[in-house]
């Protein structure tokens, strides 16, 4: 019998849904088998920087247009017939996109460098401690890139968020705060290695526990707030690790009123680096516990946590995130609804991934270039089944440099 001839769609019309084949050997790319399933749009945008042409569909076709191939062949051709001029419409959203898909790959290269690191730390503590310098100077650099760094929604394409994840998100806000203030270089450094390492402790937790969201019993709360001494512990018996670092990993639970643990500090007693990682791990703590809602989270620290942080930190806070940080669910001014993926120098201007309300019409918006804004701000039970599985509304939200060249 004749093997059946799989069914052949262009890159760009990639869905949420579909088990895909990739036309590459296993070395070219960085799954561990052809055939994925999509779950989120950070696969998506992963096999998008790819730069493949097509791919194969398996299962799912259902959920593919009747004239997907037509469409295409005259988005391409419309597309080719226009001018590629520098400084175009054109232009300016391919470096978005392109600006996009870099931000997820290299965060999820630094999820599995940060990986490595944790398993050397005990067994190689100096290679650990070299692979996670080398990592950090990589975080740098993608910062400094631009004069005017903005933030990209990235996602591990996994429901938990691990200890890993969380670091690199943590380090990139932070690194984020560290440029506003102008910090120097070696400080810069110092905050990105106590963000990545700042919940390693976490590891030494009973699983059971550390993945448990709610209803803690007394002892297992106490328990899970050992995880900065357990961190301090292992990474001082290295004597390999700077001061500020250690500070940080014991101490990124300490609140300036003095509310915070193991040591109940006040705000003359946390250094500067130390108060940037506490506010930061406090706003993605928020972020988890808000239902997938990174402005009602940011709303929240402003309002109800404001004595527990520096008011002038949560202000450049504020500005790095925008008013719509990415993964904010908006409603737009042209009546349709999106996620914010990317903020832009035009806060009401940010690039979402949009849909009807029912969910069609996926596509990858760059508000800049039209005459629509963000109306106002959604919450996730707002959405229909339709649009929540479009703009996978309730994937975890992580934060990565945009890597947008200046303008």
């Amino acid at each position: 019998m004749a093997k059946a001839e799989l069914t052949k769609i262009p890159a760009s019309q990639m869905l949420v849904g579909l088990t895909i084949k990739l036309p590459l050997k296993w070395t070219q790319h960085p799954f561990f088998i052809n055939r994925i399933k999509l779950k989120s749009l950070a696969q998506i945008e992963l096999i998008r920087g790819l730069d493949l042409s097509f791919v194969y569909v398996l299962s799912g076709h259902e959920l593919l247009p009747e004239t997907i191939d037509e469409v295409e062949d005259a988005s391409e051709a419309e597309d080719a017939a226009k001018p590629k001029t520098k400084g175009s419409a054109l232009d300016s959203k391919s470096a978005a996109i392109k600006a996009m898909r870099i931000g997820q790959q290299r965060f999820l290269n630094n999820i599995n460098e940060s990986r490595s690191v944790f398993a050397k730390v005990g067994l190689d503590p100096e290679a650990a401690y070299r692979d996670a310098a080398t990592l950090v100077e990589g975080l740098v650099e993608h910062l400094q890139e631009t004069d005017t760094p903005y933030l990209t929604l990235v996602g591990s394409g996994e429901m938990e968020v691990s200890v890993t994840q969380h670091g690199i998100s943590v380090a990139v806000l932070s690194l984020m705060i560290g440029h506003a203030l102008d910090l120097p270089k070696s400080d810069m450094r110092d905050l990105a290695l106590g963000s990545l390492f700042h919940d390693f402790g976490k590891l030494k937790i009973p699983e059971n526990i550390r993945r448990k969201r709610n209803d803690l019993s007394e002892p297992e709360r106490n328990y899970l707030k050992m995880h900065p001494n357990l961190g301090f512990d292992t990474l001082n018996a290295c004597s390999l690790y700077p001061k500020n670092v250690l500070n940080i990993v014991l101490h990124h639970h300490e609140y300036i009123d003095g509310s915070g643990y193991p040591d109940h500090l006040t705000e003359k007693d946390i250094p500067q680096l130390t108060q940037i990682v506490s506010l930061v791990n406090d706003y993605e703590d928020l972020l988890a516990q808000f239902t997938f809602s990174p402005q009602l989270a940011l709303g929240t620290l402003f309002k109800s946590h404001a004595k527990q942080h520096s008011q002038s930190l949560i202000g450049i806070l504020v500005k790095v995130l925008g008013i719509f940080p990415p993964g904010t669910l908006v409603s737009l001014s042209d009546g349709s609804i999106g996620k914010v993926m990317m903020t832009t120098s035009e806060v009401k201007q940010p690039h979402v991934w949009s849909c009807n309300h029912a969910g069609g019409e996926p596509n990858l918006r760059f508000l800049l270039e039209e005459d629509v804004t963000v109306s106002s701000v959604l919450k996730l039970e707002e959405l229909t089944e339709g649009a929540l599985k479009t703009l996978q509304a309730d994937s975890p939200i992580s934060f990565y440099f945009s890597a947008m060249p200046d303008s």
